[in-house]
């Protein structure tokens, strides 16, 4: 045990960390004027011993402290290739699904009007996801940009999926505390099978206080995996065209239960 936490502690202080950090500014994608005209540049080549190699310091890091965000993307990439084959056939396989991948829209700020979503009606899905952005003090623009994924079309469906993470938190209901970001990552582990999520959604509620377990025990958990389960996939949804749907009526689309502890 000793030993394991040995090796932990040198990896979160190594030059190794620096170095990767410092890997993390290339970017992946060219975003031209067209939003839609996202391609593949600049990628990061890693083997499978390099993978591997990332993999492990990244999720060493990300233990050690939850904030780096960065080595939590990193073991996204690394270890998500299966996930991203099956979230990419799932989207062609369906209308809306295979429009995303064509027209491969990106949501930032300079992609989106914000300041337009916010005098949306209330309610509508504009206005919801403008509101959740305003009162968690988070932006768009914040996602980092996928590197270790070298095929193009996985590499957008992973920079997809990080780009609608906050519209899944606005569809969903779901805040950004402790609780929330658990409940979350359960829903996206099981609606896309990726490793990261999965062990984010196992290994996160081991930093809960007990009144916190109790609650998630009790309501978040069974919630999140109903809905996990028999939710229409959130990656199928083009979120920019339905700006002015109302929630409500997205959510019955989907097939998604509010969270309610009388519903639980």
């Amino acid at each position: 045990m000793h030993y394991t936490w040995g090796i932990f502690k040198h990896l979160k202080n190594s030059t190794w960390i620096t170095k990767m950090n410092s890997i993390m500014n290339v970017t992946c994608y060219t975003t031209t004027a067209r939003h839609n005209s996202t391609t593949a540049a600049e990628n990061i080549p890693i083997n499978g011993f390099q993978r591997s190699l990332l993999s492990v310091g990244a999720a060493a890091a990300a233990l050690l402290n939850p904030g780096r965000h960065d080595m939590v993307a990193t073991l996204g990439e690394t270890t998500g290739q299966r996930a991203l084959i099956r979230i990419h056939k799932q989207m062609q396989a369906d209308s809306e699904g295979q429009q995303i991948l064509k027209d491969r829209p990106r949501i930032n700020s300079s992609t989106v009007n914000l300041n337009l979503l916010r005098l949306m009606p209330e309610g509508t899905l504009g206005w919801c996801y403008t509101k959740f952005l305003d009162d968690n003090k988070v932006t768009p623009d914040s996602r980092r940009t996928v590197q270790f994924v070298s095929d193009s079309e996985l590499c957008y469906v992973m920079q997809r999926y990080r780009e609608v993470h906050d519209l899944f938190h606005s569809v969903l209901g779901m805040p950004t505390n402790m609780l929330g970001e658990v409940a979350v990552k359960w829903v996206e582990a099981l609606q896309t099978g990726l490793p990261m999520c999965a062990g984010a959604a196992l290994f996160g509620p081991l930093r809960f206080k007990t009144k916190q377990r109790d609650k998630y025990v009790r309501h978040y958990l069974p919630w999140a995996i109903k809905i996990g389960s028999e939710a229409k996939p959130l990656m199928n949804i083009y979120y920019e065209k339905r700006w002015d749907q109302q929630v409500e009526d997205l959510r019955q689309e989907m097939n998604i239960t509010p969270f309610s502890i009388d519903n639980i």
